[in-house]
């Protein structure tokens, strides 16, 4: 008698599974290697064929990477629709799947859905596949807590997602943003000049680094690197009303005003710019003029200091 012949009936069941098992790990080792073949794909910027390479996986093995990999195909090609049904049934999978529940992260983000964003970004963290994937999701986290204003929180993700890397200037920019929040104008300051090496024909980013170097009393290094930004845009309304403010703590009174005039001229509602004017015609006496750029300043807001500086200045002068 043959040896399947003389076979029990549960080991005969016992071989089936045995065998189905190997089939399954054989086709999922195939998907795998048409996901690698797919993600080779994406790097050369051939994001329609990465997709029938990742669509050939899913018919293969259907898992929760799989369609997170095509997932990947569809961002790139901006199809936000079909990315978001792949990441759906990613984590129908596999709801801790750790990609897709970053992809999702994403789409919550790009929807302004900061707190959905925070959520499935700690869901993705708590299963994380690899060093690089992590800090992704810590990334995106850090910068959904930072739209929501929690500034801490946002700082120790930036810092810990990010670490030595200048390959994500928006990241960067949140986290000099939140640093600045925080008051940690050395820290936001180091951020900035990293920014201004990678993104040297931003304005904002020349902008908010001389911002940064006044709020530590380094008016005179602030002047040079407001005249960096100026030389990109020489009537940038925001420039010259930061350089008029560095300018009148330096004591020079007439740039000053020459610059904070011309701020306004294209900008007449910047807060900063009339609180700016308002203490220089305060150190010239006219003190109607100046309350009058004060209160101003006030009605339209954003200024901290406004009611204290309207106290020192504007006692007994009636509000127009």
């Amino acid at each position: 008698m043959s040896l399947c012949g003389s076979a029990s009936p549960v080991l005969r069941v016992a071989l089936a599974f045995a065998l189905l098992a190997l089939g399954y790990a054989l086709k999922a080792q195939s998907a795998d290697v048409l996901i690698e073949q797919g993600d080779s794909l994406l790097v050369l910027d051939k994001p329609q064929k990465a997709v029938d390479k990742f669509t050939a996986a899913i018919e293969k093995a259907p898992s929760a990477s799989a369609y997170s990999a095509r997932a990947r195909a569809w961002y790139h090609m901006e199809r936000m629709d079909r990315f978001l049904l792949d990441v759906e049934k990613a984590l129908a999978l596999d709801s801790t799947h750790a990609e897709a529940n970053l992809q999702r992260a994403m789409y919550c983000f790009r929807g302004e859905d900061h707190a959905g964003a925070e959520r499935y970004a700690n869901v993705g963290l708590r299963h994380p596949k690899d060093p690089a994937l992590r800090d992704r999701t810590l990334v995106l986290r850090g910068q959904a807590r930072a739209e929501r204003r929690r500034y801490p929180e946002a700082a120790k993700d930036l810092k810990e997602g990010l670490g030595e890397r200048t390959d994500d200037p928006q990241a960067l920019k949140s986290m000099a943003r939140v640093l600045d929040a925080l008051g940690d104008h050395a820290g936001s300051l180091g951020v900035l000049e990293k920014l201004c090496a990678v993104e040297p024909f931003d304005i904002g980013n020349w902008t908010n680094r001389g911002f940064e170097l006044a709020a530590l009393g380094r008016f005179e290094e602030s002047l040079a690197v407001y005249g960096e930004a100026l030389a990109l845009d020489k009537d940038e309304p925001t420039v010259l009303s930061n350089r008029a403010n560095s300018l009148m703590q330096l004591g020079r009174e007439a740039e000053a005003l020459s610059d904070v005039e011309r701020s306004l001229k294209s900008y007449p509602s910047n807060a900063y710019a009339l609180r700016t004017r308002g203490l220089l015609y305060a150190r010239k006496g006219l003190k109607e003029k100046a309350c009058n750029d004060l209160q101003l300043a006030k009605i339209i807001g954003g200024v901290s200091d406004i009611d204290k500086i309207i106290e020192d200045h504007c006692a007994g002068v009636p509000m127009k």
